[in-house]
């Protein structure tokens, strides 16, 4: 958290910080809860969800683009509850490792790890025997959520030594629907705002993968600042915002994006894979209003002819990240799109 006496010494053009050598945003900041009070990441996401204008619980929150199925609002909040108090004991901070393709199960196994301050690991499905061998070294993982038929990919010598549950299982299915035995939003476990939240890891691409821890408070204050952002832009909107999110939910940015959404009652249309035709059909067929993208991606609308088939007229915002956007491709975008704002996330 920032040092308030310390932005007196803030160079209002750059943000450097002479006295602690730090740069901070020029943008006024937002507004957090206080760092003394227990609250998990999780439990922060559904406090906002509660306060939305546009909360219904018979919303979907989740589509499957693929598919077409969906999970509503109040599906995932029970299904949370149950799991919450299904789940064997896990001790507080020790690490679950999750490693599964995408499907609704996760978004509810997230939330309800983090509300009993278990730290979540999420994991690419794709992972070799070995990398999931380096994974398990690296996070140390307490239990570990997969399906069946990822499982051969772990050593005989972990399935020995850490417990496992299988996401495609009846138990697990159980987990989901068997009565709370607790009160509804209420955890056991008390959560401090600096414990670690989740691991996440890197690609690889300038070595062997590393994990990244994050904490509660880095979570809150992230979503803090997109809820905020929200609100700015609350009053010109009429309806539910749809996100598509074309990254796995193992990935920071899908994960990061299931936050955002959860927080400001969206619904989230998740694809298994990117495929560039496939997300413009999914934008026309479920009305997607905001969209995560990257430069290159920016790029492929404003010259691509395949844009021509498809009705992307409720796009209104691009979220662009993981790389500067250059101020030609911008005005290219624009001229072609002039109804849809550019955010560079950074």
């Amino acid at each position: 958290m920032t040092d308030q006496s310390s932005l007196s010494t803030v160079d209002p053009n750059s943000g450097y910080c002479s006295a602690t050598k730090i740069f901070h945003s020029l943008r006024t900041p937002v507004t957090l809860p206080p760092l003394t009070t227990p609250l998990s990441i999780s439990d922060y996401v559904l406090s906002l969800l509660y306060v939305s204008p546009h909360f219904s619980p018979s919303s979907s929150l989740l589509i499957d683009a693929g598919s077409g199925n969906s999970l509503s609002y109040s599906s995932f909040l029970r299904h949370v509850d149950s799991l919450s108090s299904s789940l064997p004991p896990i001790p507080a901070r020790h690490v679950a490792l999750v490693v599964s393709p995408p499907s609704f199960h996760i978004p509810v196994l997230y939330f309800s790890l983090l509300s009993l301050n278990v730290v979540v690991s999420p994991a690419n499905p794709l992972s070799t025997p070995s990398e999931l061998t380096h994974l398990v070294s690296l996070s140390n993982p307490f239990i570990i959520f997969t399906v069946s038929s990822l499982l051969p990919n772990f050593s005989s010598e972990i399935v020995k030594n850490v417990r496992v549950i299988l996401l495609d299982s009846p138990e697990f299915d159980s987990m989901l629907t068997r009565p709370s035995q607790i009160t509804p939003r209420r955890r056991v476990a008390a959560v401090n705002q600096d414990d670690s939240a989740v691991i996440l890891y890197s690609s690889g691409t300038t070595g062997r993968v590393k994990g990244v821890e994050l904490s509660h408070r880095n979570l809150i204050a992230l979503t803090a600042g997109y809820y905020e952002r929200h609100q700015e832009d609350e009053s010109t909107r009429e309806t539910r915002q749809v996100s598509l999110v074309p990254l796995p939910l193992f990935h920071v940015f899908g994960f990061t994006m299931l936050l955002r959404a959860v927080s400001l009652s969206e619904t989230l249309v998740m694809m298994e894979r990117f495929d560039f035709e496939k997300m413009l059909s999914a934008v026309e067929k479920y009305k997607v209003t905001y969209m995560p993208v990257s430069p290159p991606l920016i790029v492929a609308m404003a010259k691509s002819d395949l844009v021509k088939k498809y009705d992307i007229s409720s796009l209104n915002v691009l979220g662009c990240g993981g790389a500067p956007l250059g101020k030609e491709v911008a005005e290219r975008f624009k001229a072609r799109f002039p109804d849809v704002e550019i955010i560079q996330v950074r």
